[in-house]
């Protein structure tokens, strides 16, 4: 008789826990995959008196020499900072343009411009578009 007992309650907790199981909703998580040919890509434009680090989120080979980076793209010297969204560095010639909003800081300026060309090895930075110049 007790034997019967729990082989009842045993049976009947079983099922309980299959029912419970079974109203469980699963969701599957999308994993995206991106297009990015590069991921955290990592450059520097070297000149005869210092050099530029570059990073991004991730980056596309344009071609041989042009890498387009995006998402967070930082250029870093010992002078200044450069913060964008996309740029198109090229590995060769030691350039760089954007025609994204970008920041510029160094150590008595801020400029917000709509973009920006590196140019003669990081030597000259041309700023393009409407762009505002804090002194400090």
């Amino acid at each position: 008789m007790i034997g019967t007992l729990l082989i009842i309650s045993f049976i009947i907790f079983i099922l309980y826990k299959q029912i419970n199981l079974s109203n469980i909703n699963f969701e599957y998580v999308k994993n995206e995959l991106s297009d990015a040919d590069i991921s955290k890509p990592k450059f520097a434009i070297n000149n005869e008196t210092k050099k530029i680090y570059i990073s991004a989120g991730e980056g596309n080979f344009l071609n041989k020499d042009e890498v387009l980076l995006k998402n967070n793209v930082k250029f870093k010297s010992s002078d200044f900072s450069i913060e964008t969204d996309k740029v198109v560095f090229n590995r060769n010639k030691q350039t760089a343009q954007s025609k994204t909003k970008s920041l510029f800081k160094s150590k008595n300026a801020i400029i917000f411009s709509n973009g920006f060309d590196i140019q003669d090895n990081g030597n000259k930075i041309v700023f393009v578009g409407n762009s505002n110049i804090i002194l400090k």
